[in-house]
């Protein structure tokens, strides 16, 4: 009887321990369930959203580029790529290698081609390769096999993709540049993002593999405005990355702004026509290229604006539209002597020359080094001692016009209608027995900056490139030496370390053209 009761205890104490049990599993069980309905269920929608969405970016069309009377030099037109979804190819080899054969035919790019991986549109591949990348990459993205299609060939494929599952065609916007080399270092061109400059654009919403931005010229500079901002677009995905639908735009893109320049493309023209035949009977006539560069510039005095800017040689913006060629682009490159990629209007420095004699002509007027009235006397040749071997006739130097004869009697007007050399070293550097104290390389220096020498003038244009006005202490750090009357006489006459642009050279003439404003 006792042995039953002990029994019957330990049986109820072991069944409450197992409803314990079951009732605190329940509990946890109820706990987590609502932990994920109610508490976290924001969580949990937003990942699941997360895995069935993807936004995808949409390109904004980038702004157009007008001449100042409404010409287009530079607007987007459509480029027809020949594309292949790799996922949605026949599941059937012979199929597919049909389509592979069908498509090199018409394109001429080899059905099978090892090649260097590189961007998008870059040619040495094959089709098989190019469809082994996306397999591997994103199968259900288009993969591009041909860019840049003519309109006649695109018709076609877009008829023929009906019977080849996989193939389908790509409408992209390219730049063209309609005045083409004419316009080309005004304008530049466009490239695509490197991958040093990978997370700025991203950061911006740029979309590094198709996204092209400014390089050069116009198109760099102003690449924030032209580029506009892409928009966005919601697509439900399964979960091998295949579209599925489209649920809607979130951001609309914003199109790039149209800018519109001061060039007039008719007077450009007509600027690169006659320094071309101005280049080429120079060039013809010595037998040999001796002037490889030229430019050309016109600018209202009144206003600063720029008419024409011609740089010769140049290059073709439109090889570049699509992509780079490595060839061409080394070719360029290549080319010490002429440097086509370089605007040689404001990125090139050379001595200015007799335009120069302008500055020291004004500045010794002013200074009340020179009248109007005074005459000099230029016998062709002029000769100065060293200060520190008077006696030394070996160490003297001589200084000539550019006539040999000489200008005799020169008075201010002739001295600068002449362009006589030896009048300018006087009144620059002064002479023994004519001019006691000559102008100076300091207020050279001053007058020159005052007429735009010395520094850039902010064109908007990148890479303009600063002159240079040498000074006394300019010497002593670069070149380590005292600054001699030589130097002066040299500086008189845009020689010798005087280096300006030649749109610093156009903005002096302005500056006097105008009454004195640098524009």
């Amino acid at each position: 009887m006792i042995n039953n009761n002990r029994r019957r205890s330990i049986e109820s104490w072991r069944l409450t321990i197992t409803y314990l049990i079951i009732f605190i599993l329940l509990s946890l069980f109820v706990y987590r369930l609502y932990n994920l309905q109610i508490l976290q269920s924001e969580v949990y929608v937003t990942r699941a959203n997360d895995n069935r969405f993807d936004r995808i970016s949409i390109p904004a069309p980038r702004g157009v580029i007008y001449d100042r009377n409404g010409y287009q030099l530079v607007r987007n037109i459509p480029s027809f790529n020949i594309v292949i979804t790799p996922a949605l190819l026949p599941d059937s080899e012979a199929e597919t290698d049909e389509i592979y054969r069908f498509l090199s035919e018409l394109t001429g790019v080899p059905e099978d081609q090892e090649g260097e991986v590189a961007a998008r549109c870059i040619p040495g591949r094959g089709i098989r390769q190019f469809v082994a990348e996306g397999v591997s990459n994103a199968p259900y993205d288009p993969w591009p096999i041909a860019c840049d299609v003519d309109e006649t060939l695109a018709r076609i494929i877009n008829e023929a993709s009906v019977d080849m599952p996989g193939v389908g065609l790509e409408i992209l916007p390219v730049r063209d540049y309609t005045t083409g080399n004419l316009t080309a270092s005004i304008v530049g061109y466009l490239g695509p993002i490197s991958e040093f400059n990978k997370e700025f654009y991203e950061a911006l919403g740029f979309e590094a593999g198709r996204d092209k931005v400014g390089y050069a010229g116009i198109e760099g500079l102003y690449q924030d405005l032209l580029a506009g901002r892409n928009g966005q677009k919601l697509v439900e995905t399964d979960v091998a990355g295949q579209i599925l639908r489209e649920v809607g735009t979130l951001i609309q893109p914003t199109p790039g702004n149209n800018l519109r320049l001061s060039i007039d493309t008719r007077l450009q023209a007509a600027a690169e026509t006659a320094l071309q035949k101005r280049m080429d009977f120079i060039n013809q006539s010595a037998g040999e290229t001796r002037t490889p560069i030229g430019v050309v510039i016109a600018m209202n005095p009144q206003t600063g604006e720029i008419l024409a800017m011609v740089s010769l040689p140049t290059y073709e913006n439109n090889r570049l539209a699509r992509f780079i060629p490595e060839v061409y682009y080394q070719q360029l490159e290549s080319d010490e002597r002429g440097k086509p990629l370089i605007n040689h209007a404001i990125s090139d420095r050379h001595p200015p020359g007799s335009t120069f004699k302008l500055a020291t002509a004004i500045g010794a007027l002013n200074e009340g080094v020179i009248t109007p009235s005074r005459t000099l006397i230029d016998e062709g040749v002029i000769t100065i001692q060293n200060k520190y071997f008077p006696n030394d006739p070996g160490k003297a130097r001589e200084f000539v016009c550019w006539d040999p004869e000489g200008h005799g009697k020169v008075d201010f007007i002739h001295g600068i209608a002449f362009s006589c050399n030896i009048y300018f070293y006087k009144i620059g550097g002064g002479y023994p027995g004519e001019i006691d104290e000559g102008l100076g390389i300091d207020r050279i220096g001053i007058y020159a900056r005052a007429l735009g020498y010395g520094n850039s003038l902010g064109i908007d244009l990148p890479a303009e490139a600063d002159g240079l006005i040498p000074s006394r202490d300019w010497k002593r750090r670069t070149q380590g030496e005292n600054w001699s009357t030589g130097d002066t006489y040299n500086a008189t006459t845009g020689q010798g370390y005087v280096l300006a642009t030649p749109l610093q050279v156009l903005s002096s003439l302005s500056t006097i053209a105008n009454g004195g404003k640098v524009m």
